[in-house]
């Protein structure tokens, strides 16, 4: 069974889950479909204006210390980014215009290291671009195909997608009609995925 992987790019808990999903997958057997949606719109329609982690500040400084906890339990290089929440439209786009392209998941983790561990803007096109490259394609044909309006509908499709699911939140994790939410419930997923519930 097919584990879909809905994250948002600017999302904290979603950088450790992208940075081991592949290979706990490969373990597990689980073949991974990646879906980069946009939690703004989302976040909107439950009254919010910006991340609950900034909105409600004990929660936010309860966030950023599990984060660290989880990142140095897992050897996952971290530094808190300077700005919170970060604008990845564009390298959400960038994975709206390639669905299933083999080279997404390092896409992904390269943006989300940008991000999280080098505290970088990844809302700039020459650090989306240095991204694609480390995944071994041309930055100027990804970047073009990004600013398609074609692109564009489809992370708006996939946003909504995302909506009519029930994803509130990212990262989050659905196996047939099953959904999970949380990097601490990927592995949750994961079981689902090969051998239903238990």
């Amino acid at each position: 069974m097919t584990l879909q992987f809905w994250f948002e790019f600017g999302s904290t808990y979603s950088y450790p889950a992208a940075m081991r999903l592949e290979a706990d997958a490969v373990r597990a057997g689980v073949a991974v479909e990646w879906k980069a949606f946009l939690l703004g719109p989302i976040f909107r329609d439950q009254g919010w204006d910006d991340s609950p982690f900034n909105l409600y500040p004990a929660k936010g400084r309860y966030m950023w210390r599990d984060l660290e906890r989880i990142c140095a339990a897992r050897a996952i290089p971290y530094r808190r980014p300077t700005v919170f929440p970060r604008n990845g439209l564009l390298a959400a786009r960038v994975v709206a215009g390639h669905p299933g392209a083999p080279w997404l998941p390092d896409f992904t983790r390269a943006v989300y290291s940008a991000n999280f561990r080098d505290d970088r803007d990844i809302a700039d096109p020459e650090v989306v671009a240095t991204c694609a490259e480390a995944a071994g394609q041309r930055a100027d044909a990804v970047l073009a195909r990004a600013a398609l309006p074609a692109t564009k509908a489809a992370l708006r499709a996939a946003t909504e997608e995302a909506a009519s699911l029930g994803i509130f939140g990212a990262p989050s994790f659905r196996v047939g009609g099953e959904l999970f939410w949380g990097d601490d419930r990927l592995d949750d997923a994961l079981r689902w995925a090969t051998s239903g519930p238990s």
